[in-house]
């Protein structure tokens, strides 16, 4: 018979349970049972009949389990002083659970253990000291009193609490006690466990453990500090939380991942992984080495899936985890460009920036009369269509929406003070938002127009208005994105310097130095247009200083302004 004892805590899968104990008592190893009372005397009946005949097989006197209360700890003492008494030849006992798991031959763990003989593997450790209390009490479970289920009785739980922080009342933790805490998974040895139990102040501890919330993460691990000689803190089970203090539950496609751990034991098994009971109850071998458990060679990859499922990927909006203002995983998924005023300006931009950089270049996505996606589809990946009322249903997801389904592939689009004006702040506290505008250029439009001058001073008057706040946002402390902002008359004094930069900035992949600039629009006449709009007493100021009768320099005759060379 082997010197390591099982005490198993079953309330649910029995079938399994029972699957777990034959390996275990296989192996040589006596296993004592503690069936939750909860469990239906019919169920029981069928589980004890289902070992019936098996000489290592024992069962405790049944507890009430429920979480956080003290049933957990009454179950682990009863099965414990039965495995003591009914099996003399036990050196070190294993606590586990129904959905526990072999991962390792036992053999090997029987083997570890005798050579520890005096050690004591138990998580252990002071309040202060604890990382994994994830919106619960900490050192006030030891000082108040729990008589409440916190799962049945929340409401009375909470309140009870709450009473005894305006009474100040506080518990006295028995003399001699240092309150710690740990994972309720153990393997105590016998002269420790025998210790725990036998202790004449035994009875003084459970009273005060009874009313402690959560006891079994508590008090075999406080008990252990006064009677073990070496304590290794540490459990030999892989038990891993999410970030609600929930355990992960283990399913088939977690094979490979449970034997990279190294550990002998795991729990929670979903009790339906058939590939994961086949593969560690009935290959001899365990496909895995004798080496130390090194549960921490994983914790990487739990590590990301926690964040994974806190934060989500950078720019996915889902209703699972839909974020509060400002706390979202990133605002967009990946870089895009937003140009303002350059389509008034160049009579061939979209074009010319799709050719030079590869990127999809849409027109004016938030134009009043619907989005001017590329190419003039009027829909785009994850049939998101172009129709303005649905767009303005929620413009700022509209636009997310576009980055994500899209990830990948470079966006750029035009913006102007005509389009929806409701993505302004998401855009600037947007990093991935590369920002170029070319302020006053909507005036180009008006320019160009046949209306009455008494519409256009009003138009115009409105669209700076607009662009204006709009600016305003861009030029706030809380903008994030790379922003650049030149007024007209600075933009076509020097454009090819600019033009480059953009380019330059949309990344390395497309950057090059520019053989060919877009075709500037004719500008003959464009002061004297200012110069009226003055005279009606309308102020345009975003444009910059354009003297009347001059005409503004063209970058598409090179021989008047040469070309930049590009700095490495």
């Amino acid at each position: 018979m082997s010197t390591v004892g099982v005490v198993m805590l079953v309330h649910t899968a029995l079938e399994r349970a029972a699957q777990v104990v034959r390996h275990w008592t296989a192996n040589g190893c006596p296993v004592v049972l503690h069936v939750d009372r909860n469990v239906s005397r019919d169920l029981f009946a069928r589980f004890r009949q289902s070992l019936d005949g098996n000489p290592l097989v024992r069962f405790a006197a049944r507890h009430r389990c429920e979480w956080g209360t003290w049933g957990i700890v009454a179950a682990s003492q009863s099965a414990s002083e039965v495995m003591l008494a009914e099996f003399p030849d036990v050196r070190h006992v294993y606590l586990a659970s129904g959905s526990c798991l072999p991962l390792r031959p036992v053999q090997e763990l029987t083997d570890y253990l005798a050579a520890r003989p005096q050690t004591d593997f138990i998580e252990s450790a002071t309040t202060a000291d604890v990382p994994w209390i994830v919106g619960g009490l900490s050192h006030e479970r030891f000082t108040l009193r729990f008589p409440f289920s916190w799962k049945k009785h929340r409401y009375l739980f909470d309140r009870y609490v709450n009473l005894q922080r305006r009474l100040r009342i506080k518990r006295r933790i028995p003399p001699g006690l240092v309150p710690h805490m740990g994972s309720q998974w153990w393997c105590l040895t016998r002269q420790t466990l025998s210790a725990i139990l036998q202790d004449p102040e035994r009875p003084v501890y459970d009273a005060y453990f009874r009313k402690v919330w959560i006891p079994d993460e508590s008090y075999f691990q406080t008990l252990a500090r006064l009677y073990s000689g070496n304590i290794e803190s540490r459990s030999l089970t892989l038990s891993k939380f999410d970030f609600q203090g929930k355990p992960h539950i283990f399913y088939d496609d977690h094979l490979q991942l449970l034997r990279r751990s190294d550990c002998f034991v795991a729990r929670k098994i979903w009790p339906h992984a058939e590939r994961l009971y086949q593969a560690f109850l009935t290959d001899p071998a365990g496909a895995m080495k004798r080496t130390e458990p090194n549960p921490g060679k994983i914790d990487r990859i739990f590590a990301k899936a926690v964040e994974r499922r806190t934060r989500g990927r950078a720019g996915l909006y889902m209703q699972s985890r839909f974020p509060g203002h400002g706390s979202e995983n990133g605002v967009t998924s990946s870089p895009y460009s937003v140009f303002q005023g350059f389509t008034e300006l160049f009579e061939d931009f979209e074009t010319w920036l799709a050719r030079t950089t590869g990127a999809r270049v849409h027109g004016h996505i938030f134009a009043p009369q619907g989005a001017a996606f590329s190419e003039g589809q009027s829909l785009v990946n994850g049939c998101l269509h172009g129709n303005a009322k649905a767009r303005d249903y929620n413009p700022e997801s509209f636009l997310t929406s576009l980055i994500w389904n899209t990830r990948g592939e470079r966006q750029c689009f035009q913006f102007g003070p005509r389009d929806n004006q409701a993505v302004n702040w998401l855009v600037a506290r947007d990093t991935n938002a590369q920002v170029s505008v070319i302020s006053g250029a909507w005036a180009i439009p008006l320019f160009k127009s046949s209306r009455s001058f008494a519409e256009l001073r009003q138009e115009a008057a409105r669209l700076q208005q607009r662009e204006a706040e709009q600016l305003q946002i861009l030029r706030s402390q809380w903008t994030k994105a790379r922003v650049r902002i030149w007024s007209m008359a600075e933009f076509v004094e020097a454009p090819m310097e600019p033009l480059q930069t953009i380019i330059d900035e949309i990344g390395p992949l497309t950057a090059r130095h520019l053989g060919e600039a877009p075709r500037m629009t004719d500008l003959e006449g464009f002061g004297q247009f200012l110069q009226n709009l003055k005279n009606q007493g309308m102020h345009p100021y975003l444009m910059g200083d354009f003297p009347v009768g001059q005409s503004p320099a063209s970058p598409s005759k090179p021989q008047r302004k040469p070309y930049l060379v590009r700095k490495s």
